[in-house]
């Protein structure tokens, strides 16, 4: 038997169908971010790793509904999306095969119910993203939909009772990997058409769109990446209190994941201007021994 079947078995998942569904989120999941969704496999209890699997894939594929496709009809899609979430909520039933894993999902972790109906009732503000004029343009954004997006997931290592302090660390967290990937994914969103560095802090630097779009390796453009980079490596920093307040069978993951983070902004501080060619990449090798001195203790955990 599989490690991802025993995983199944663990979490209680035993219908075929039901099973299926949650395999077909797990390729979903895996695609999106190979180093991430490696660690949640190798550091997570396997009762866990199922649901993880599942919330993460609810939130790709919702993403992708908001930011791809021809841009007049996103509006409607996501409409669509949301009222057939919703009634499956309100019914308890779907045969959609990312909502009916969450269903599943949420009646094992009954209060993921309210992080994914605060996550759509806030999601549009993805859809309507034209960019940030300043800093308090992004902090609302973060407000609006990373902070509900990635406690889609977060929820699940929340601690029982008061979870306020574990937010307010999430928090902190996703500013820190928002940063992260608006700068790393400089490129790619700019081919899309999207600016995600605030138009202040490009003024700053005497940088304009079209250096980023043209790539122009500029004394600006440097600044302005060893700039963001920087305050995204003190804000990761500051998150470092999530990693206690998690519950204990999440920590490790959470410890991966922060490391990991650490690895891409050294990759890309390596890279500098080139970000505006193609993202960095964590080295390989670090990534391993994280993964590995994670593992090692997160068996020492179970252990003791």
């Amino acid at each position: 038997m599989s490690a991802w079947s025993k995983a199944l078995d663990a979490a209680g998942i035993r219908e075929a169908e039901l099973r299926d569904d949650y395999t077909r989120q797990r390729e979903l999941a895996a695609r999106f971010k190979r180093s991430a969704y490696l660690a949640a496999r190798l550091l997570l209890p396997a009762p866990l790793f199922p649901h993880v699997i599942a919330t993460t894939a609810f939130m790709h594929h919702s993403d992708n509904l908001l930011d791809s496709g021809p841009v007049e009809g996103r509006a409607a899609v996501y409409a669509d999306w949301e009222r057939q979430v919703r009634k499956a909520l309100a019914d308890g039933e779907s045969t959609h095969p990312v909502i009916r894993p969450l269903l599943h999902t949420v009646a094992a972790h009954p209060r993921l119910r309210t992080h994914v109906e605060e996550y759509l009732s806030t999601a549009r503000a993805d859809l309507d993203f034209a960019g940030f004029a300043t800093e308090s343009d992004y902090q609302a954004y973060l407000d609006a939909y990373s902070l509900p997006a990635f406690m889609l997931v977060a929820c699940l290592l929340a601690p029982e009772g008061d979870a306020t302090a574990f937010r307010a660390a999430c928090r902190t967290y996703i500013d820190a990997g928002q940063r992260l990937d608006f700068v790393n994914d400089l490129a790619e969103d700019l081919a899309d058409g999207r600016l995600t560095i605030p138009r202040e802090t490009l003024d700053r630097f005497g940088v304009t769109r079209e250096d980023l779009e043209q790539a122009r390796d500029l004394p600006g453009t440097r600044q302005l990446i060893t700039a963001v980079l920087t305050q995204t490596r003190e804000t990761l920093n500051a998150s470092r209190p999530v990693t206690t307040l998690a519950t204990p069978e999440g920590r490790p993951l959470v410890r991966a994941l922060l490391a990991l983070d650490g690895l891409t902004i050294a990759a890309a501080h390596h890279k500098g201007p080139a970000l505006l060619k193609a993202s960095a990449r964590p080295s390989l090798p670090g990534v391993v021994r994280v993964l590995v001195r994670e593992r090692r203790a997160a068996g020492r955990a179970r252990r003791g």
